[in-house]
């Protein structure tokens, strides 16, 4: 017998293992302190449903997973055994987990990156507090921008289940807008209810905050001046992701589509309903090459004969969005001050490769890939929005007011979720009051256009 008829005959013999009947008579789970037997009881009832024993492995793993998404244990092993005992049937298996719960309090700080800015949360956590997977948690955030914030979280699956969580917050938060000339405190409470449907995962919140906006200076723009003070603002905000890209960072495949409608008026002096969408697609090329395209665009409008207030607005422009401008220098603007926009869409189509001559091949080369890049997009205000004739020419002109960019540059993966850019663009279409940025431009951030 050669050697390759070994290997075929090992391979035969695995089959037959995997496809033999089999079920479990037993489950098992040592190393439980605080944990509830119920929470687990929930949790390992598919592996009853097992018909032979590659289905009680491949049961037995995603039982593993769910345990572990609850965040109450460290360290889960599995352990399969035949089942032994006057009661032993011959078919059937005992499936032990022997786990390590974390500890009753946990410390941490993290570096976190937004929309070119950076900042660092202190955190105090508490979880599985009443032994079923709860968690509490106590952060503090310091950051560039004058940013300051605390917060007070408790968080519990539903009914045992990881894929549906129940959360309420209570936070105090404050920072700077320079590129709009205010800086702005809140106060606000949340409750939200997230949960998987077929579709792709839902988060359903309730949020009421109270906004104190004030100017940063006498040069702020009369038009920021006019919204200073104190508002109220309780809101509704769906948000919908179905994300089947393989990485988060730089994918290679799949598609991200992400949706969220807010709707605010559940009392409160703010009143308006706002709708928001993104797309990205990713496909693999030859020569380890990707091509990425991205879309999104909303709109906001006001309920109630009220104007919308320049917080609840969006803004573009910047190394993150429509690179080739400065942050949020795309728009209406008054006296160099952003205002922000009711409507706004862009664009941008990707090509990622790998470095010329692949210098670092399989190690610390494999964080950096090439770059290029066009993107467009506009940001303004179509009053009364909407595809009649009577607003026709508004939405032309909307259509007609694109910016336009394209480059090159260097993409660095900073970890699991955030990366970092290096540009040389060019900005081609401007308008009037926009505040370009050509030549070499830095981004940092997770959510890049």
């Amino acid at each position: 017998m050669n050697g390759n008829e070994e290997v075929q005959t090992l391979h035969l013999d695995w089959e037959t293992l995997y496809s033999k009947p089999a079920f479990v008579q037993r489950v098992l789970v040592s190393g439980l302190k605080r944990t509830k037997d119920d929470i687990i009881t929930k949790n390992v009832k598919p592996l009853l449903q097992a018909e032979n024993f590659g289905d009680i492995v491949k049961k037995a793993e995603a039982v593993s997973d769910r345990l572990q998404q609850l965040g109450i244990f460290s360290r889960i092993k599995i352990e399969i055994d035949t089942c032994k005992g006057a009661n032993a049937n011959d078919n059937g298996y005992d499936v032990r987990y022997v786990v390590q719960e974390s500890g009753r309090l946990k410390m941490g700080y993290y570096t976190m990156v937004g929309q070119n800015d950076g900042s660092l949360e202190f955190n105090f956590r508490s979880p599985n507090v009443l032994g079923r997977a709860e968690e509490v948690k106590l952060d503090y955030i310091y950051g560039t921008k004058h940013t300051r914030g605390f917060g007070l979280s408790l968080k519990k699956p539903l009914n045992g289940n990881p894929d549906t969580w129940f959360g309420a917050r209570a936070y105090r938060e404050q920072g700077d807008y320079p590129w709009s000339g205010y800086k702005e405190t809140d106060h606000g409470a949340g409750l939200d209810l997230s949960f998987l449907s077929l579709l792709g995962n839902h988060n359903l919140r309730w949020e009421g905050v109270w906004r104190d906006l004030r100017c940063l200076s006498n040069l702020s723009s009369f038009r920021v001046r006019e919204q200073a003070g104190h508002s109220l603002k309780s809101s509704l905000i769906h948000t919908y992701v179905r994300d089947t890209r393989d990485d988060m960072v730089l994918p290679t495949r799949g598609t991200l589509l992400k949706m969220t409608q807010e709707y605010a008026g559940i009392g409160g002096n703010a009143n308006f309903f706002k709708h928001g969408v993104e797309f990205q697609a990713n496909q693999a090329l030859p020569l380890s090459s990707v091509v990425q395209v991205c879309l999104a665009g909303g709109i906001v409008r006001p309920l109630r004969d009220t104007t919308v207030n320049i917080t609840d607005r969006y803004f573009l422009g910047g190394p993150l969005t429509l690179r080739g401008f400065n942050k949020n220098g795309i728009g209406p603007h008054s006296d160099g001050n952003a205002l922000g926009g009711d409507v706004y869409c862009m664009g941008g189509l990707h090509l990622y490769t790998p470095l010329p001559f692949r210098p670092g091949s399989g190690g610390f080369g494999e964080l950096f890939r090439s770059h290029f890049f066009v993107n467009a997009g506009n940001c303004g205000n179509v009053e009364n929005f909407s595809l009649d004739q009577v607003n026709k020419e508004n939405w032309k002109a909307f259509q007609n007011s694109l910016r336009l960019s394209y480059g090159l540059g260097v993409v660095l993966r900073l970890g699991s979720l955030a990366r970092l850019e290096l540009n040389y663009v060019l900005p081609v279409w401007k308008q009037a009051g926009d505040s370009a940025s050509p030549g070499v431009q830095l981004g940092v951030g997770i959510s890049f256009l």
